[in-house]
């Protein structure tokens, strides 16, 4: 079976101000030119029946806000948490400050103001971006007995869940970054993240923007529950992105030894 090897899989975003002035940074750059590499956490493909018509979306490692190439204070402040998610066309670029709803002004000055979740169209915000997902050859384990050898050999897993509903068909697929083994009952159990979770009750051009960041567990085929980032109140006036959210889903899981 085909899968993906995200240890060997990364997206590529290009910023050369000499040729397209991005719209996603707050700082005057130090330099003209910038390819930021970041490895893969996640693919989430979601497919509408009635159409056949499928999205991909691939979902970046977390990183820190920065000044690239400078002699000193690179963490820029207020400072964010930074993860972005491509499509074949549009990007949305989520960034954690300390409160829900936090702007930063663009740059340069008079651009307007980024919001913490800034979506747009990837041709008229980068120089280009680049998504390389590496394919390889996965071996279903189809039993407790197997994952937990896997896990206790320190193999390369994979996990891929779909979710279905009247509409929609979603296949999220994800390195397994911690997994708990129990080799005397066989039990598994998968708690990892962050991967992509879909909103399957919008419309297909609301895809993109309703995603949300969640981490996963399950530790059979047939169910998984997803701790999903939501706007989480701390006080009356002050909230947090925060892992609040916990949602069951029906689902078909596998988990694929690969390498």
């Amino acid at each position: 079976m085909n899968t993906f090897d995200f240890h060997r899989s990364f997206f590529t975003f290009r910023i050369d101000t000499l040729v397209k002035q991005p719209l996603t940074v707050t700082h005057k750059p130090p330099f003209s030119l910038n390819n930021a590499r970041i490895p893969i956490e996640c693919r989430c493909v979601v497919t509408e029946k009635a159409t056949d018509q499928s999205q991909a979306f691939v979902l970046g490692a977390s990183c820190k806000t920065e000044r690239v190439g400078v002699e000193g204070d690179i963490w820029l402040e207020p400072n964010a948490d930074f993860c972005p998610i491509f499509s074949d066309d549009r990007y949305l670029s989520l960034k954690t400050y300390s409160q829900v709803g936090t702007t930063m002004e663009l740059f340069p000055p008079g651009s307007g103001s980024q919001s913490d979740r800034q979506t747009g169209l990837i041709d008229e915000t980068y120089d280009s971006v680049k998504i390389d997902m590496t394919e390889c050859e996965g071996t279903p384990l189809d039993s407790a007995q197997e994952i937990v050898e896997a896990v206790l050999a320190n193999q390369n897993l994979v996990a891929r869940t779909e979710l279905e509903n009247d509409r929609y068909r979603a296949l999220i697929e994800h390195p397994v970054k911690t997994i708990n083994a129990n080799e005397r009952d066989w039990i598994y159990q998968t708690d990892t993240g962050p991967v992509l979770f879909p909103d399957l009750s919008v419309e297909p051009d609301a895809m993109l923007t309703s995603l949300e960041l969640a981490y996963s567990a399950f530790n059979c085929p047939d169910w998984i529950e997803f701790i999903v980032r939501r706007v989480t109140p701390t006080t009356s006036d002050v909230s947090v992105y925060h892992y609040s959210d916990a949602v069951r889903c029906d689902s078909r899981n596998q988990m694929l030894r690969i390498g």
